[in-house]
């Protein structure tokens, strides 16, 4: 697969979001070793988690536990993987999302994600929402820690803005080498923050690239154009849009959920669809 850059560390331009197969709905752990399993044969080097990838109060961290289970039992080389997780957003257990950007938690939460991943450094970690109770500047003050401290070789940020980016940049000493912020096709309010990344060269990850869980199959009928241009290309309107995400910047790195093997094989193969330069502005002017 085409590789894409996070810092100084070659990755798949199409990464593996984690999260569906941790949440509601989520499928048996022998379907989602094969999904992780199937990502690693196509090619996908780049894996995101989180702790809050998780159902109940006592399963925090489950999907790190998981992709650490599936990244042991695979059979091939995986000391090209880069896994990416987050912290500072909590699920107390009962569906709900809430918020702790204090230094304390991240400390603590970064230690209980490298005992989960059994790694003895974080490859990627990143400030997963901000803290309206918590100034930015200490939130991300740990991470700048953490990096001194060799317990994450890179550092990153999660549902910022351009101000954020520019103020983690300053913290970090222009360490910040990743910005994951949702974006989609009905999801487009990033775009400033995308901007800023390309100028900055820092990797922009869009999550929920493909409008999440319970959308992802609706592309090609809530976008019209996606749904042409897939017909015209015979490949599925999941795998255009992907392909025009990766289109709109070398910055752009794409993580779909996926909780089959089928779902993360298909978006695998966008970095290979090339795109028109009239299909590129048809895409991009569709709303």
């Amino acid at each position: 697969m085409k590789q894409r850059s996070i810092g100084e560390t070659q990755v798949s331009a199409i990464g593996l979001g984690g999260m569906p197969m941790s949440i509601e709905g989520r499928p048996e752990t022998e379907r989602s070793v094969r999904t992780i399993h199937a990502a690693l044969d196509a090619g996908v080097t780049f894996i995101d988690t989180a702790d809050a990838y998780h159902l109940k109060a006592d399963d925090v961290g489950h999907n790190e536990s998981l992709i650490a289970q599936a990244l042991a039992s695979y059979g091939g080389d995986t000391s090209s993987v880069l896994v990416a997780t987050k912290g500072g957003h909590q699920r107390p257990g009962d569906g709900s999302w809430t918020l702790d950007g204090s230094p304390e938690h991240l400390r603590e939460a970064v230690e209980a994600s490298l005992k989960r991943l059994g790694v003895e450094a974080i490859g990627l970690y990143q400030f997963h929402r901000p803290d309206p109770k918590v100034p930015y500047a200490d939130s991300v003050g740990v991470l700048k820690e953490l990096l001194d401290a060799g317990k994450i070789r890179m550092a990153g940020i999660s549902n910022a803005d351009v101000q954020q980016i520019r103020q983690a940049q300053e913290i970090l000493g222009g360490r910040l080498v990743s910005v994951q912020n949702q974006f989609s096709p009905a999801f487009r309010s990033s775009e400033d923050e995308l901007k800023l990344c390309d100028e900055l060269g820092i990797a922009f990850l869009p999550w929920s690239p493909l409008g999440g869980i319970t959308k992802a199959g609706e592309l090609g009928t809530r976008f019209g154009e996606f749904a042409r241009v897939a017909e015209a290309h015979d490949v599925s309107p999941q795998r255009v849009t992907l392909a025009w995400m990766l289109a709109k910047s070398p910055v752009v790195i794409p993580i779909p959920g996926a909780s089959r093997p089928e779902s993360i094989t298909d978006s695998a193969q966008a970095p290979e669809l090339t795109l028109t330069d009239e299909e590129f502005a048809a895409l991009d002017a569709a709303k």
